[in-house]
C-alpha cells in the first residue's frame, strides 16, 4: 500500500465531515424556505446519480457483472436511501441541534456491527476513543446551542421532535450497516462506479414515491438563496462529499469513518468563530481536543488484521523454537 494512502483518506474523511457540517443549517434553511424533506431527498439523489453518471464518462470504464449490480442495489437502499430519507426528513421535522446531537450515536453503531458482523474487536481503546470523540461532540453542541449562527432564523435554539430525531438516529444506524455489510465490497470498484451505480439505484427506488411530489414543490417559484443552497446540498454535500468518503472508505476501517462523524460540530464552531459570529471558548478548545484524541485513538486501535497478524507471528515464533532437551538418565 502507498504510504500516503492512509494520510490521503483521513484528509478525505476530514474534507467530507466539513461540508457536511455545513450542510445541517444549509439545507434546513431551504426546508423552510420553499423545499420540504422528500424533494431534498429527492434533489440530492437525482442529482448526485447525474453527476456521477456525467462525471464517470471522463474517467476508465469498469466491467461490472449483474450480481454486482444488484449488490450495488442493497447498498444504494442502507447508504442512501434509509440514510438520506431518514435524516433530510428528520432535520425537516426537528432542529439543527437535535439532529447534530443525533448523529454522534452513528460512531457507536458502526463499532457495535463492525464487531457483530466483520469480527472487529472492541478494545478498550476504542472504546475510549469513541467516548471521548462523542463527550467533545456533545459539549461543542450542547455549549453552543442557541450561540451559533442562524440562517434565516432557524438557529440553534429551535424545537425539537421527537418524531424528526428518531428519523435521525434511523439514518444512523442504517448508514453503520452499510459501513459493516460493504466495506469489501466497496472496494472493489473505483469511486465513479461505485457511486454512479448507488445513486442510480436510489433515483430507481425513490422515483415513484418522490418524484411526483417534487415536481410540484418544483413547480412553485424559488428564491434565489433557496436554490444556491439547494446547490450547495447537491453538489458539495452530495458529489463532492461522496468522492472523499468512498475513497476514504477503501482504505480505513468503518468504526474509524464513522468516528469522523464528529468532526462536524467543530466545523459550525469554526465557522461561528471566523465569521465573528461567536466567541472561541475554553469548553471549545476543550471539546476540539476530545475529538481529536478520540479519533487517533480509534485509528491507532488493533483491527482484526493486526490481532490475526499477531497471532500468526506468535505461533511462528513458537514453531521455530527448539524443543527442550527431555530429561536423561
Amino acid at each position: 500500500m502507498n504510504n500516503n494512502k492512509p494520510l490521503q483518506a483521513h484528509l478525505s474523511m476530514f474534507g467530507a465531515c466539513a461540508i457536511w457540517g455545513l450542510m445541517a443549517p444549509v439545507g434546513k434553511d431551504a426546508m423552510t424556505h420553499g423545499l420540504d424533506g422528500p424533494s431534498m431527498v429527492m434533489l440530492r439523489i437525482m442529482g448526485g446519480a447525474l453527476l456521477f453518471w456525467v462525471a464517470s464518462l471522463f474517467v476508465r470504464r469498469e466491467h461490472v457483472p449483474l450480481r454486482d449490480v444488484f449488490v450495488f442495489a442493497g447498498a444504494a437502499v442502507f447508504g442512501l436511501v434509509c440514510n438520506q430519507c431518514g435524516y433530510t426528513i428528520g432535520l425537516s421535522l426537528t432542529s439543527p441541534i437535535n439532529a447534530s446531537i443525533v448523529t454522534t450515536s452513528m460512531p457507536i453503531f458502526a463499532m457495535l456491527l463492525a464487531a457483530l458482523i466483520l469480527k472487529e474487536p472492541i478494545t478498550s481503546r476504542k472504546v475510549l476513543g469513541v467516548m471521548l470523540g462523542c463527550s467533545g461532540a456533545l459539549m461543542l453542541i450542547l455549549t453552543s446551542a442557541g450561540k451559533l449562527p442562524s440562517l434565516g432564523g432557524v438557529g440553534g435554539g429551535s424545537v425539537g421532535d421527537i418524531r424528526g430525531d428518531l428519523c435521525c438516529l434511523g439514518a444512523q444506524f442504517s448508514y453503520a450497516l452499510y459501513l459493516s455489510l460493504f466495506n469489501k465490497f466497496i472496494k472493489k470498484y473505483s469511486i465513479f462506479t461505485v457511486n454512479k451505480w448507488m445513486f442510480l439505484w436510489a433515483t430507481v427506488i425513490l422515483m415513484p414515491l418522490a418524484g411526483p411530489h417534487t415536481l410540484s414543490v418544483l413547480s412553485s417559484p424559488l428564491s434565489v438563496k433557496t436554490i444556491l443552497e439547494a446547490a450547495y446540498v447537491v453538489v458539495f454535500g452530495t458529489f463532492i462529499g461522496y468522492i472523499l468518503i468512498i475513497g476514504a472508505q477503501k482504505v480505513l476501517r468503518p468504526t474509524v469513518v464513522a468516528v469522523y462523524n464528529y468532526v462536524q460540530p467543530l466545523v459550525a464552531v469554526t465557522v461561528s468563530v471566523l465569521a465573528g459570529l461567536g466567541v472561541m471558548k475554553w469548553t471549545h478548545a476543550v471539546a476540539v481536543i476530545l475529538v481529536f484524541s478520540g479519533v487517533m485513538l480509534v485509528t491507532k486501535s488493533r483491527s482484526r488484521r493486526d490481532m490475526e497478524q499477531r497471532a500468526a507471528m506468535a505461533s511462528s515464533d513458537d514453531c521455530s523454537k527448539p524443543a527442550s532437551p527431555g530429561r536423561q538418565d
